[in-house]
């Protein structure tokens, strides 16, 4: 394999998705390739957090109100017992009322009615985070599969900042993955917005998302085909993002070209 070949076997290496002999003839080509050795330690730190991304775990806090509201609910007499007998003033013979008082009914029905709310609610926020994973381990997939393609090109830049951001192209799935690593975090209520260049009109491709939670390294799927991009570029929005640049792009980098 030629070595401008070699240069672009550096997301399916760092996914573990070459055959042996190209992985062999890529590990000789990283003692000489100072540039591949570093892009590939960031494809491998990038795919880490977001393994660690699609975990989802339950709010500490609701066990403890589970837990706290359990200890407040009557108990219920087993059913389709015999009834005791009553004696004078209404009291059973082994000393309980023979019925309950108003108040603890209503403080009864109202420890249900309060479960219900908790079920639905955990019910709510477990289907939700359900979809939420989903939709991450899909992006994750996708994401991976462009690092991954065989036809995957890329190319760098530096952003304004010091940060440096690669974006790597599949062109047999269309798509495109932007990554990016010393970027400082967005200002309180703007967020990084990513955009392809199609011939000098500016088209939406998403915000970017941080990776396992670090505030300073991204890896984001971008929205939308490819085509008929030249180009994209990272500008600072407003929170939501915007349906056109309002603000001095950090970086613009030309797509590689196969």
């Amino acid at each position: 394999m030629s070595d401008a070949g070699l240069h672009t076997l550096t997301g399916a290496y760092a996914l573990h998705a070459l055959p042996e002999s190209e992985r062999r003839e890529f590990e000789r080509h990283l003692g000489d390739c100072e540039a591949c050795s570093v892009e590939v330690r960031e494809l491998s730190e990038t795919a880490t957090r977001l393994g660690l991304a699609v975990s989802v775990t339950p709010p500490r806090e609701l066990r403890e109100r589970v837990l706290h509201e359990i200890a407040t609910v009557r108990q219920e007499p087993p059913p389709g017992g015999r009834r005791a007998r009553t004696g004078r003033m209404g009291r059973s013979t082994a000393g309980r009322p023979s019925r309950w008082p108003k108040f603890a009914l209503a403080a009864s029905l109202a420890a249900a009615a309060g479960f219900g709310g908790i079920a639905v609610w955990q019910n709510q926020e477990a289907q939700e985070a359900r979809q939420d994973s989903r939709a991450t381990q899909q992006r994750s997939d996708q994401l991976a599969q462009v690092l991954a393609a065989p036809d995957a090109r890329t190319r760098s830049g530096t952003l304004e900042g010091g940060g440096k951001g690669t974006v790597v192209v599949s062109e047999s799935r269309n798509r495109a993955v932007f990554l990016a690593s010393g970027l400082a975090e967005a200002p309180a209520g703007k967020v990084y917005q990513l955009w392809f260049d199609d011939d000098g009109t500016m088209r939406s491709a998403g915000l970017m998302r941080a990776s396992g939670g670090s505030s300073t390294t991204y890896a984001t799927l971008l929205d939308g085909p490819v085509d008929p991009a030249t180009g994209m570029g990272v500008t600072v929005e407003p929170a939501g993002g915007s349906a056109q640049p309002t603000s001095a792009p950090l970086a613009l980098i030309d797509l590689p070209s196969a």
